[in-house]
């Protein structure tokens, strides 16, 4: 048996928008095991500011401006990083947008345009890495799914329906793409304390009430929770993972009949 190794030395991981949050904290787990990290966003003042805080983890980023729902764009960033890091090995497709609206409310472009984020995206910069990855024999590919990938919830229907989306398009890549050494995988984040979420985590409200009900872990993920996925399939160690999307929840969707007053004891 080979010795099971999660060392990343000498990969180099792009994480789309990286710069804060989730994709910092995956990011920051990655540089843990040795990768090369490259964050890209579309604001040069969060590229300049995330340096200082990766910095404080001892992590010499490198970032670059380019949107990920414009071909020419990411073409002209990733051949950039070609040339200035090298051929990326590991794409962690995190960039993503949510707009909470009513169906009857949102307009079709909004739809679209979380479509165009957080579905056509992933695409447009997989099928740019994809060709030096099968190259090379050798490339592991990360989307960000998420629990609407499996259950919808009133008012993301553009963010549930580009998510479930997003795990169909990972288990598509994997079948096109495994048999030349590539590893195609989603993570599906449960409920994360981040900042966006801080307003709703206070005791007494009521979304906050419910994840700590429904969640059998009983309390929020930290965006370092999502870090050891990340790890594992990137890694040696998740080599026969493929098509797969795990879903780092704390048991939510294991637990989503909870019913109240049956699990309390």
């Amino acid at each position: 048996m080979s010795k099971i190794s999660f060392d990343l030395s000498g990969k180099i991981a792009l994480v789309t928008g990286a710069t804060h949050g989730i994709g910092m904290a995956i990011a920051k787990g990655l540089a843990q095991q040795g990768a090369k990290i490259v964050v890209n966003d579309i604001d040069d003042e969060k590229l300049e500011s995330c340096k200082a805080e990766y910095a404080k983890d001892g992590v010499d980023v490198y970032t670059l401006n380019f949107n990920v729902t414009s071909e020419e764009d990411v073409d002209r960033g990733i051949s950039q990083i070609e040339k200035d890091v090298g051929p990326i090995d590991i794409l962690v497709n995190n960039a993503g947008i949510i707009k909470r609206v009513p169906i009857l409310d949102m307009p079709v472009e909004d739809f679209k345009t979380v479509l165009d984020v957080d579905l056509v995206a992933p695409l447009i910069i997989a099928k740019r890495v994809a060709p030096g990855m099968i190259e090379r024999r050798a490339g592991k590919i990360i989307n960000m799914c998420s629990m609407m990938s499996v259950y919808g919830r009133n008012s993301v229907s553009a963010y549930a329906a580009a998510k479930s989306g997003l795990k169909l398009l990972t288990q598509n890549m994997c079948c096109e793409w495994a048999k030349y050494g590539l590893n195609i995988n989603g993570i599906g984040p449960g409920y994360i304390a981040t900042a966006q979420t801080a307003p709703i985590r206070v005791d007494g409200h009521p979304f906050n009430d419910l994840i700590m009900t429904r969640t059998p872990a009983k309390r929020w993920g930290e965006p370092s929770d999502l870090a050891g996925a990340a790890v594992l399939l990137s890694s040696q160690a998740g080599e026969f993972i493929n098509g797969q999307v795990i879903y780092v929840d704390g048991g939510i969707i294991a637990n989503f009949g909870y019913v109240k007053g049956e699990n309390d004891l």
